[in-house]
């Protein structure tokens, strides 16, 4: 700083120029940084502001000879200072005005449809599940049941659980049974021969299906045989199925108690057998087992079940934040009551809030409407439930009621898969899983 003010009031020609510039930047300077700034811009107190002007203003005193444009830069910054001050409010609403014409870059939020990416950083956890489920797909034989209504994040999890189970040495096959045309689900002989190929190409190995077929034996031996002496002891390592979506098999009694049935069995002799000690399997559903199954040969009744919850107010905050958005506590506390804890139904608020496309005000007035963001989400569950009188006539029931009402098992079963209610009061009774489905349906299905 002393050689500062040295510079500035030096009276040879070789420094004349540079400090009429040096001046000129103390005025600049002092524009920008207010009076009242000093402390948080400048690192210094004003009393040590008030000492430097001191001790300017005697050396420009003593240096008399100094110039008039030097006194004259001076006292303009001088009255810059006093100016701004006093202009302080006005100058700052001028400034919040230029930035809220600045464009916004809008944030690249990934889009909340279908299984979250094992990359992404808008996968939630739910503990102990997801800890608890690495656990166990880590234990030859192991066998989990992930059940839960639609877009809930099953097949979120049940890609986490194979990935961890790849890091720990396994091979994993994710089957997706909606990829299988419709003719499969016709033939148990077809669709086991579906299944075996979709194992086979994931696995990279050679089809042997055919081969494997032209034996005489049962149709389930044959899938048996080629998981036992081809798949199974083709790989070293242990495998993970991850039969994703089952429910679709459920709608084909003439598939569904053989293949569930196969699947029991193999679990089974994994507990003595060492070659299907190697077999790992995730099974995820959204639907409750109606369809009439032997208690012995079901692998809904063996394994690891899990029942994935709602996102508590925690993680639904989390979640927000990680959408780079803040609720007050009493804002979630409404949201929550709208959208409840349905992870879909949150990341879709947050998508639109977080990338600027509606204000919350006005999310809240129009969620439950044709112009709101679940419109789509909304018209295929009310386009399901008219297509099943039973269906709607309870619906109508849970929706027209203050309070928790029984309806008939199968309903129960239906409307919670779907995702609509949920249980509440003695267990056996039931409410509409949020406020945006209570709203919506009751203006379409009546009271």
């Amino acid at each position: 700083m002393k050689n500062f003010f040295q510079l500035i009031t030096d009276k040879t020609t070789q420094y004349r120029w540079i400090s009429e510039i040096a001046l000129i930047i103390v005025g600049v300077a002092a524009v920008v940084y207010f009076w009242e700034g000093i402390d948080k811009y400048l690192g210094i107190s004003q009393f040590q502001w008030k000492t430097i002007f001191a001790d300017l203003w005697k050396k420009l005193i003593d240096s008399w000879n100094a110039g008039w444009m030097k006194w004259a830069t001076f006292i303009s910054g001088v009255a810059a200072i006093g100016y701004f001050c006093e202009k302080k409010p006005y100058i700052q609403e001028k400034i919040r005005k230029m930035r809220e014409k600045i464009p916004k870059k809008t944030p690249d939020f990934e889009p909340p449809e279908g299984q979250v990416p094992l990359d992404s950083p808008f996968y939630v956890e739910r503990p102990p599940i997801d800890s608890d489920c690495r656990k166990q797909i880590s234990r030859e034989n192991a066998l989990i049941r992930i059940k839960a209504p639609r877009q809930m994040g099953k097949t979120s999890l049940m890609t986490r659980v194979l990935h961890h189970a790849e890091t720990q040495g396994c091979r994993k096959v994710p089957v997706y049974f909606q990829q299988a045309d419709s003719e499969i689900f016709a033939d148990l002989n077809l669709f086991l021969q579906w299944f075996c190929e979709t194992v086979t190409d994931e696995l990279g190995l050679e089809n042997r299906v055919e081969t494997y077929w032209q034996s005489r034996t049962g149709k389930k031996v044959r899938a048996s045989n080629y998981f036992r002496k081809y798949l199974l002891t083709e790989i070293k390592e242990p495998l993970v199925l991850g039969l994703d979506e089952v429910d679709l098999i459920f709608q084909h009694e003439n598939i569904a108690n053989d293949f569930f049935a196969l699947l029991r069995a193999w679990h089974e002799r994994g507990k003595n057998e060492a070659v299907w000690k190697k077999l790992r399997m995730v099974i995820v559903h959204s639907q409750e087992v109606y369809i009439p199954l032997n208690i012995s040969q079901s692998p809904f009744n063996v394994g690891f079940p899990v029942e994935l919850p709602e996102l508590t107010r925690a993680q639904a905050n989390d979640l927000a934040k990680r959408h780079d958005m803040n609720f007050s506590p009493e804002s979630l506390e409404y949201l929550m009551r709208l959208l409840g804890g349905h992870p879909y139904l949150l990341r879709v608020a947050f998508y639109d809030l977080g990338r600027r496309r509606i204000s919350p005000k006005k999310l809240m007035k129009i969620a439950p409407t044709e112009q709101g963001p679940y419109a789509d989400h909304l018209r295929r569950h009310l386009g399901n439930l008219r297509d099943s009188r039973n269906l709607e006539t309870a619906m109508k029931q849970v929706i027209s009621s203050d309070r928790p009402v029984k309806i008939g098992e199968k309903e129960t079963f239906k409307l919670r898969s779907m995702g609509l209610v949920k249980f509440q009061g003695d267990g056996n009774s039931v409410v509409p899983l949020c406020d945006l489905y209570r709203r919506y349906f009751g203006e379409r299905l009546g009271n």
